[in-house]
């Protein structure tokens, strides 16, 4: 089965932790197949940064919903009420 059949209906949100490795693969190049792909949100969790970035796709673009710092809890749009805790998030990774 060809990986774009394994969720015929698509995805609502997609998180990438960004790699130290290749950082342009979850800020660029993931970031233009989600959008191609119609995913309405995207999160990147940057470990090097602190930061988690929530993406909104607004006509097959995304825009910024947010840049969240360890003092910021993270909020979807998507999800009404859902939130992540930003220093939790990075203790918990260590």
């Amino acid at each position: 089965m060809a990986e774009t059949e394994r969720y015929p209906q698509g995805a609502d949100l997609a998180i990438e932790v960004v790699s130290p490795d290749d950082p342009g693969r979850d800020y660029e190049t993931k970031r233009r197949e989600y959008a191609e792909a119609g995913i309405p949100e995207y999160w990147i969790v940057d470990p090097q940064k602190r930061v988690i970035t929530v993406l909104v796709l607004a006509d097959a673009v995304y825009r910024v919903h947010g840049e969240f710092t360890p003092e910021q809890q993270a909020t979807s749009v998507l999800l009404e009420g859902f939130a992540v805790d930003v220093a939790e998030a990075f203790a918990a990774a260590k």
